[in-house]
């Protein structure tokens, strides 16, 4: 396996240790692998392509849907809502 696969494989297994934490700590390092995801995105597309780097984008998108779509709801202007686990904390 390449060094691009066994570094997303990494994210993979963060992603998953971070989704496992409570909501109020799951900030910190779920910013830290969307930071992280774009570099990476490019590291996999220079050693493996474009169809490798779609599958990529598409575990991605799946792993962080609903903090993408909170994003894109704010940054659009839309009403958001946050999860009750959060509306409890405040």
């Amino acid at each position: 396996m390449t060094t691009a696969l066994t570094l997303a494989c990494l994210w993979v297994l963060a992603a998953a240790a971070t989704a496992m934490l409570p909501m109020r700590r799951q900030y910190v390092p779920g910013i830290a692998l969307l930071v992280v995801a774009p570099v990476l995105l490019v590291f996999v597309a220079k050693a493996h392509g474009l169809w490798v780097t779609v599958a990529c984008v598409v575990a991605l998108l799946s792993m962080f849907r609903n903090p993408l779509i909170y994003f894109a709801r704010r940054a659009m202007g839309l009403p958001v809502s946050l999860p009750e686990e959060l509306e409890r904390d405040r």
